[in-house]
């Protein structure tokens, strides 16, 4: 599993700007208005061949205690803190130490986790000296860095992905041949409880406080032959952590889980409808190339339905969710049963459709009959010309399409060829990969 790293630090020391640098790509708002990032985001990044989940969070602050937005802040940034593996701690160079450094040096301490310090805006000579300074925190050896200018950051990701090579071993404990099931959702929208339905018996304990469940409990079960493990998203929260209130925001959590699973039971609670963590959440597993399955619970409590609620719910569904076009919707309920003994088959329809091998020349008929339909797209009086497409693997299944410009390929047009595949083929539960290839029209296939 993918070690997750979060970042820490004051309002506007540029914990944004550095979680952009190492992504490589603009995702957290960069602004100079302090508090602007305020839930958590997150992104996979790498270093040298080292992947990891990034967490950007919003600034810690002591001195407005009492105002609510900013205890928010600082539960999320604890929640981040408490779920990372390692923890960059971005302090401000030009600013010097601040009260609120202090306090959030002191609570990363007793982490006893991996801390780097990254002294930001030191992008002079003058200001490297400015570093020394911030030794008073105890937390080892002061990085500096500029943020903005990506100056410092190849000696910082030295240190944070050698300190991977400390972490325990997380080795997964799935058997060959079992299906890894991940459940997934937002707090309280009925995970634990599923999966004491599918398990029939109370193996992890339900509660209806959002945020119960903490560490992933895993399962191994068998049924009609199959091998199953079940990773509820969460188990107990630690002591200690049971009085924080409520959760509004949650991703971390599933990261995990996601990426050890081979289907994720997506959860949807009915009676709230798809919100913005869901579309988090479902884009994460969508993005791992996992497979999916949307269970809409809470469906036996439903307000006003009628025999067209599960098609206009679907509808939303597929609107607000269009990147997941192609995962089954179950309309069930945890707490009365209903259409539960339905989750383990589908969940077995979707690894068929995962591991499905299409014949090359197969392929290449059905792309032959799909641009007679729709012929690829030109631009500037040049057309694109597919000459040969072939399956490269599976789980998701991923298809290599050779072009002679691969410039070409219009993301509309691609989307036609998948949804000509799966039109032809099913592949339904799974998402599916392309990867456009440059060849030269004379070259032989192969």
């Amino acid at each position: 599993m993918k070690p997750i790293v979060a970042i820490v630090g004051r309002p506007n020391v540029g914990k944004s700007t550095l979680f952009n640098q190492i992504g490589k790509r603009r995702v957290s708002i960069v602004d100079d208005m302090p508090g602007i990032t305020r839930d958590r985001i997150y992104m996979d990044a790498e270093w040298l061949n080292h992947e990891f989940t990034l967490i950007d969070t919003g600034g810690i602050e002591f001195i407005n205690e009492r105002e609510n937005m900013s205890q928010l802040i600082r539960l999320q940034a604890r929640l981040a803190i408490d779920e990372a593996d390692a923890i960059i701690f971005v302090v401000d160079g030009r600013a010097g130490i601040q009260e609120d450094d202090a306090q959030i040096a002191a609570g990363l301490r007793r982490t006893k986790k991996p801390i780097l310090l990254a002294v930001n805006k030191t992008d002079s000579p003058e200001r490297e000296n400015f570093i020394y300074e911030f030794y008073q925190l105890g937390l080892g050896d002061p990085f500096g860095i500029s943020a903005s200018n990506a100056l410092g950051l190849g000696d910082l990701l030295d240190a944070l992905t050698t300190s991977f090579e400390k972490l325990p071993d997380t080795a997964d404990d799935k058997e060959d041949d079992e299906i890894a099931i991940a459940v997934i959702g937002r707090p309280n929208v009925g995970k634990s409880s599923i999966v004491n339905k599918i398990l029939g018996e109370d193996r992890v304990i339900v509660s209806n406080v959002p945020g119960t469940t903490r560490d992933a409990i895993d399962t191994h079960f068998a049924e009609n032959n199959t091998k199953f493990m079940l990773i509820d998203t969460a188990g107990m929260r630690k002591k200690g952590k049971i009085d924080l209130p409520v959760e509004h925001y949650s991703v971390i959590r599933s990261l995990r889980a996601i990426d050890r699973a081979d289907v994720v039971l997506m959860m949807i609670d009915a009676s709230a409808g798809i919100t913005e963590q869901d579309k988090k959440i479902a884009g994460y597993a969508h993005n791992a190339g996992k497979g999916t399955v949307i269970i809409v619970n809470k469906w036996d409590i439903f307000p006003d339905k009628n025999d067209k609620s599960t098609l206009r719910f679907t509808d939303d569904l597929r609107r607000e969710l269009p990147f997941l076009q192609y995962a089954p919707v179950l309309y069930a309920s945890a707490l009365t049963g209903q259409r539960i003994n339905r989750v383990t088959e589908l969940v077995k329809f979707v690894v068929e459709q995962q591991n499905m091998r299409i014949q090359t020349s197969v392929l290449n008929e059905l792309m032959r009959d799909a641009q007679a339909v729709n012929p690829p797209p030109s631009h500037k009086g040049k057309q694109l010309k597919i000459y040969f497409v072939t399956q490269a693997a599976i789980k998701p299944p991923r298809f290599v399409i050779f072009v002679n410009d691969a410039e070409l390929m219009h993301f509309s047009y691609l989307r036609f060829i998948e949804n000509r595949l799966r039109e032809t083929f099913g592949f339904e539960g799974t998402p599916l990969k392309f990867v456009v290839k440059n060849r030269r029209e004379d070259e032989e296939e192969s």
